[in-house]
């Protein structure tokens, strides 16, 4: 008989996936050029108060955030610690957004966060991931104290 959870844990690694893929494609697309997307979004925020140099700054880390992050969430990997920056990074473009006055893409973004937060709170269901797989290792690992001794040729 299937665990009641089954259908909960493919579930978690469906939306895991769906989100962690997403997000890796949002980094790899931009990584090729990072100083292209970074100039854009220097325009975009020209009418703001936020000072050219960081939004540059900004720009020119978020391809590698993502694309790292993305890895992480895709494999199930420190997956607590990556939802939790992947929300935070949701926070910063949310300001920025806001600062824009861009309210489509700040409802597509608020979606974005609801996900990672979805997430956080059902992790019991991540199951099928590395860190699962880990955790499962290391439950099964027999202390040195107790390992019986190796006989001598």
């Amino acid at each position: 008989m299937k665990s009641p959870d089954t259908n909960a844990h493919a579930g978690y690694l469906l939306l895991r996936l769906a989100l962690g893929i997403n997000l890796l494609g949002h980094g790899l697309v931009r990584i090729g050029d990072p100083g292209a997307f970074a100039d854009t979004l220097v325009r975009l925020f020209a009418s703001t108060w936020l000072p050219s140099p960081l939004v540059r700054l900004f720009a020119l880390m978020l391809p590698f955030i993502e694309t790292a992050l993305g890895v992480l969430i895709t494999l199930g990997l420190l997956t607590r610690s990556a939802l939790f920056a992947g929300g935070l990074l949701m926070v910063s473009l949310i300001f920025g957004t806001a600062l824009r006055s861009d309210w489509e893409t700040l409802g597509l973004q608020m979606i974005y966060a609801a996900l990672y937060a979805a997430l956080m709170a059902s992790a019991r269901f991540n199951a099928l991931s590395v860190d699962a797989w880990w955790a499962a290792a290391r439950r099964h690992k027999v202390p040195a104290s107790t390992r019986s001794p190796v006989a001598a040729p």
